[in-house]
């Protein structure tokens, strides 16, 4: 049960949508786009008429709806296209709850953080003192902070298939946090802890059960306690095994190629994520990850001391890229702290500046989330917004 790993790795991505073959455009309707602009400075601020342009005749084969929010000191922008559901074909909410995947990873850093904060977790501490008996003689010991960036060496757990198919028929089923780690540990170490990287979410998952052991109480009620109160994320929740997106929400789709060669959308809306949890269960919007993204980087969730954790990348690791549930990413001589997400049917991604000059935050309904390749309207929208 690998993480999806795609981020706003830019040039890479021009390349691949450039020779990716996009499949034939389905015959959708297409609502016009409604965004709307601020009257901020033009000359650094968002580009109002790019941003406008790449979500432009939504929906098409590559995505259902797109919601994008801009914010920051340079100025801010709001746009959203597309549709809430195909069989409708009536305009997408632009304040749509939506699944937030992997950009749940930022919540779960900020909710270690904060314990490490208030001295109940030490993050130089191996795991395995506060959890005895979850892992093997064969692992060495992890720290929590080799959790948070991804160098554990755990291997990834094991989820209900690797096909969409084989996943799809398991989408109202319960997975536990705690049988996909036991499936991790049985394969043994990847490497040794600090000796690499590798983005998993099975480093999250282990992380949720470390935040249910210290406070005693489940991973949802300790993140919403420590962070999405704080933040005044007053619309995203944990549905655990519920598969409902509860309250307003458009619909999600995957585009399943027939046996005939044509290609079937199929509604991807309701799922159980039990098994992500800490890792990816999150329900948000684009106005709760901003405002998360904007507390946070203005050290209202967690101490300076902590926070630091989330923009340092460990050195002496080769090719190491990730923090402490964010990822450094330079573009145009401008460096960013961002977190990309997906589910099947939604993509999401929440980026911005350490001094806030920039915030981007965006949801594309994806019809191929899981893709190996960026989403074609994703790439449109992130060249757009970190002009």
């Amino acid at each position: 049960m690998r993480a999806h790993r795609r981020t706003l790795a830019l040039a890479a991505s021009v390349v691949l949508a450039l020779t990716a073959g996009p499949l034939a455009a389905p015959a959708f309707a297409a609502p016009a786009a409604a965004a709307r602009a601020s009257a901020a400075d033009t000359t650094t601020g968002p580009d109002a008429e790019a941003l406008r342009a790449a979500i432009a005749g939504l929906p098409d084969a590559d995505a259902t709806a797109a919601l994008v929010r801009i914010g920051g000191t340079d100025g801010a922008w709001r746009g959203s296209a597309g549709v809430h559901d195909l069989a409708s074909g009536r305009a997408a909410d632009p304040d749509a709850r939506f699944r937030a995947g992997s950009t749940t990873k930022v919540v779960t850093a900020a909710v270690v953080l904060k314990l490490a904060a208030q001295g109940r977790i030490d993050l130089g501490t191996p795991v395995q003192h506060y959890l005895p008996g979850l892992f093997t003689p064969a692992f060495e010991p992890i720290t929590v902070r080799q959790l948070l960036n991804h160098t554990s060496g755990i291997r990834a757990g094991d989820g209900w298939g690797d096909s969409f198919e084989e996943q799809y028929a398991h989408r109202f089923d319960t997975l536990t946090p705690r049988q996909v780690v036991r499936s991790a540990v049985a394969k043994g170490p990847e490497f040794r802890p600090g000796h690499g990287q590798d983005y998993l979410n099975i480093n999250y998952t282990v992380l949720g059960l470390l935040v249910e052991k210290v406070t005693g109480h489940s991973y949802a009620s300790e993140a919403t306690r420590l962070v999405l109160r704080p933040a005044g994320m007053r619309d995203t929740y944990f549905p655990g095994a519920d598969p409902r997106i509860r309250g307003p929400h458009n619909h999600g789709y995957q585009a399943v190629r027939r046996a005939d060669g044509t290609t079937e959308f199929v509604d991807v809306t309701e799922w159980n994520q039990a098994d992500r949890r800490a890792a990816g269960d999150m329900i948000s919007t684009t106005a709760d990850l901003e405002r998360l993204v904007t507390s946070l980087f203005r050290g209202r969730i967690v101490p300076g001391p902590q926070l630091a954790e989330m923009f340092t990348v460990p050195s002496g690791v080769p090719g190491a890229s990730y923090s402490a549930g964010l990822q450094r990413f330079e573009y145009q001589g401008r460096e960013y702290w961002l977190k990309s997400g997906a589910r099947y049917g939604y993509s999401t991604v929440v980026a911005a500046t350490r001094d806030l000059s920039r915030t981007v935050v965006y949801s594309v309904g994806s019809t191929d989330a899981k893709g190996e390749e960026m989403n074609p309207v994703s790439l449109r929208i992130a060249l757009a917004a970190l002009k």
